[in-house]
Protein backbone atom coordinates (compact mmCIF):
# COMPACT_ATOMS: atom_id res chain seq x y z
CA UNK A 1 0.00 0.00 0.00
CA UNK A 2 1.17 3.43 -0.82
CA UNK A 3 2.18 6.19 1.66
CA UNK A 4 0.11 8.98 2.31
CA UNK A 5 2.45 12.41 0.93
CA UNK A 6 1.62 16.01 1.72
CA UNK A 7 3.26 19.06 -0.03
CA UNK A 8 2.86 22.07 1.46
CA UNK A 9 4.30 24.38 -1.03
CA UNK A 10 4.83 28.07 -0.27
CA UNK A 11 5.50 29.57 -3.80
CA UNK A 12 3.34 32.70 -4.30
CA UNK A 13 3.13 31.73 -7.94
CA UNK A 14 0.86 28.45 -8.77
CA UNK A 15 2.96 28.19 -11.67
CA UNK A 16 6.58 29.11 -11.48
CA UNK A 17 9.83 27.00 -10.86
CA UNK A 18 8.71 25.73 -6.92
CA UNK A 19 5.37 24.88 -8.54
CA UNK A 20 7.21 22.80 -11.58
CA UNK A 21 9.45 20.87 -8.74
CA UNK A 22 6.22 19.97 -6.82
CA UNK A 23 4.10 18.42 -10.01
CA UNK A 24 7.04 16.47 -10.74
CA UNK A 25 7.68 15.22 -7.32
CA UNK A 26 3.84 14.24 -7.64
CA UNK A 27 4.25 12.65 -10.82
CA UNK A 28 7.17 10.24 -9.63
CA UNK A 29 5.11 9.77 -5.92
CA UNK A 30 2.30 8.69 -7.61
CA UNK A 31 3.13 6.46 -9.92
CA UNK A 32 5.14 4.51 -7.33
CA UNK A 33 1.49 4.08 -6.20
CA UNK A 34 1.37 6.98 -3.42
CA UNK A 35 -1.02 9.35 -2.33
CA UNK A 36 -0.15 13.43 -3.03
CA UNK A 37 -2.21 16.29 -1.18
CA UNK A 38 -0.94 19.32 -2.35
CA UNK A 39 -1.60 22.75 -0.79
CA UNK A 40 -0.93 25.61 -2.30
CA UNK A 41 -0.15 28.20 0.74
CA UNK A 42 -0.22 31.42 -1.41
CA UNK A 43 -3.87 30.76 -2.27
CA UNK A 44 -4.70 30.11 0.99
CA UNK A 45 -5.87 32.27 4.63
CA UNK A 46 -3.60 31.05 7.10
CA UNK A 47 -2.71 33.59 9.97
CA UNK A 48 0.46 33.59 12.07
CA UNK A 49 0.42 31.79 14.84
CA UNK A 50 -0.26 33.39 18.23
CA UNK A 51 1.63 31.68 20.83
CA UNK A 52 -1.12 31.24 22.81
CA UNK A 53 -0.75 27.52 23.83
CA UNK A 54 -4.48 27.16 23.23
CA UNK A 55 -4.77 24.27 20.96
CA UNK A 56 -5.61 20.87 21.59
CA UNK A 57 -3.68 18.00 19.43
CA UNK A 58 -7.03 15.60 19.80
CA UNK A 59 -9.33 17.89 18.29
CA UNK A 60 -9.54 17.88 14.10
CA UNK A 61 -9.33 21.38 14.33
CA UNK A 62 -6.66 21.80 16.79
CA UNK A 63 -6.06 25.49 16.59
CA UNK A 64 -7.61 27.83 18.39
CA UNK A 65 -8.00 30.40 15.30
CA UNK A 66 -10.19 29.13 11.95
CA UNK A 67 -8.66 29.50 9.05
CA UNK A 68 -7.43 27.68 6.11
CA UNK A 69 -4.69 25.57 8.47
CA UNK A 70 -8.19 23.69 9.33
CA UNK A 71 -7.65 21.67 5.93
CA UNK A 72 -3.89 21.36 6.49
CA UNK A 73 -3.91 20.12 9.62
CA UNK A 74 -5.75 16.74 8.78
CA UNK A 75 -3.73 15.84 5.92
CA UNK A 76 -0.55 16.19 7.89
CA UNK A 77 -1.68 14.26 11.23
CA UNK A 78 -2.73 11.32 8.70
CA UNK A 79 0.32 11.58 6.61
CA UNK A 80 3.71 9.55 6.21
CA UNK A 81 5.72 12.28 4.21
CA UNK A 82 5.66 15.81 4.55
CA UNK A 83 7.30 17.62 1.39
CA UNK A 84 8.08 21.85 2.17
CA UNK A 85 8.19 23.17 -1.11
CA UNK A 86 9.57 26.83 -1.52
CA UNK A 87 11.53 29.22 -3.23
CA UNK A 88 14.71 30.44 -1.27
CA UNK A 89 13.57 33.92 -0.14
CA UNK A 90 16.57 35.90 1.81
CA UNK A 91 18.38 32.63 2.93
CA UNK A 92 15.49 30.61 4.43
CA UNK A 93 12.26 29.03 2.79
CA UNK A 94 8.82 31.41 2.25
CA UNK A 95 6.62 33.33 4.89
CA UNK A 96 4.16 31.65 3.35
CA UNK A 97 5.31 28.17 4.24
CA UNK A 98 7.15 29.34 7.66
CA UNK A 99 3.79 30.50 8.74
CA UNK A 100 2.34 27.11 7.60
CA UNK A 101 5.04 25.19 9.85
CA UNK A 102 4.94 27.45 12.97
CA UNK A 103 1.22 26.88 12.65
CA UNK A 104 1.80 23.33 12.59
CA UNK A 105 2.49 23.40 16.38
CA UNK A 106 -0.92 22.78 17.07
CA UNK A 107 -0.63 19.68 16.84
CA UNK A 108 1.45 19.16 19.68
CA UNK A 109 -0.48 20.96 22.28
CA UNK A 110 -3.42 19.58 24.73
CA UNK A 111 -3.64 16.14 24.85
CA UNK A 112 -1.15 14.35 22.77
CA UNK A 113 1.91 14.55 20.34
CA UNK A 114 0.36 14.14 16.81
CA UNK A 115 3.65 15.85 15.09
CA UNK A 116 6.76 14.23 16.15
CA UNK A 117 7.87 10.95 15.20
CA UNK A 118 5.06 8.82 14.14
CA UNK A 119 7.34 7.27 11.39
CA UNK A 120 6.55 10.08 9.56
CA UNK A 121 9.61 11.24 6.82
CA UNK A 122 10.34 14.65 4.79
CA UNK A 123 11.76 16.21 2.02
CA UNK A 124 12.83 19.67 0.58
CA UNK A 125 12.38 21.06 -2.77
CA UNK A 126 13.50 24.66 -3.70
CA UNK A 127 14.12 26.83 -6.34
CA UNK A 128 15.91 29.72 -6.55
CA UNK A 129 17.70 32.61 -8.84
CA UNK A 130 20.92 31.93 -6.69
CA UNK A 131 22.57 28.80 -5.55
CA UNK A 132 23.50 29.23 -1.67
CA UNK A 133 21.33 27.26 0.61
CA UNK A 134 23.17 26.82 2.95
CA UNK A 135 21.49 28.64 5.85
CA UNK A 136 17.63 27.08 4.37
CA UNK A 137 19.11 23.75 4.73
CA UNK A 138 20.48 24.07 8.46
CA UNK A 139 17.07 25.24 9.10
CA UNK A 140 15.39 22.16 7.51
CA UNK A 141 17.92 19.65 9.38
CA UNK A 142 17.43 21.34 12.44
CA UNK A 143 13.87 21.03 11.99
CA UNK A 144 13.87 17.60 10.69
CA UNK A 145 15.84 16.79 13.59
CA UNK A 146 13.74 18.45 16.36
CA UNK A 147 10.67 16.77 14.77
CA UNK A 148 12.12 13.42 14.70
CA UNK A 149 10.84 12.97 10.66
CA UNK A 150 13.52 10.86 8.62
CA UNK A 151 14.83 13.27 5.67
CA UNK A 152 14.87 11.08 2.71
CA UNK A 153 16.17 14.15 0.62
CA UNK A 154 16.42 17.46 -1.22
CA UNK A 155 16.35 19.09 -4.15
CA UNK A 156 17.76 22.32 -5.06
CA UNK A 157 17.56 24.57 -7.82
CA UNK A 158 19.66 26.76 -8.82
CA UNK A 159 19.28 29.46 -11.45
CA UNK A 160 16.18 30.40 -11.64
CA UNK A 161 15.19 33.89 -11.71
CA UNK A 162 12.09 33.66 -14.44
CA UNK A 163 9.37 32.17 -14.07
CA UNK A 164 9.94 28.82 -16.13
CA UNK A 165 13.32 29.08 -16.19
CA UNK A 166 13.48 25.70 -14.60
CA UNK A 167 11.85 24.12 -17.88
CA UNK A 168 14.23 20.88 -18.79
CA UNK A 169 17.05 21.30 -16.10
CA UNK A 170 17.95 17.79 -14.56
CA UNK A 171 16.68 19.18 -10.91
CA UNK A 172 13.16 18.16 -12.42
CA UNK A 173 13.97 14.49 -13.11
CA UNK A 174 15.75 14.50 -9.50
CA UNK A 175 12.55 15.58 -7.74
CA UNK A 176 10.20 13.12 -10.62
CA UNK A 177 13.02 10.37 -8.98
CA UNK A 178 12.58 11.66 -5.19
CA UNK A 179 8.86 11.14 -5.65
CA UNK A 180 9.23 8.05 -6.95
CA UNK A 181 11.77 6.74 -4.29
CA UNK A 182 9.00 6.73 -1.76
CA UNK A 183 7.39 3.17 -1.39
Amino acid sequence: MGKKIVILNGSPRKSGNTAALAKAFAQGAEGSGNTVTEFFLGGMDIHGCKGCFGGHSSRECPCVQKDDMDKIYPAVRDCDVVVLASPLYYWNMSGQLRTAVDRLFALEEGDGNLLRGHGRACALLMAAEGSDFEDVLTYYEHLAGRLRWRDIGHVLAGGNGDVGDIKGKPELEQARALGASIR
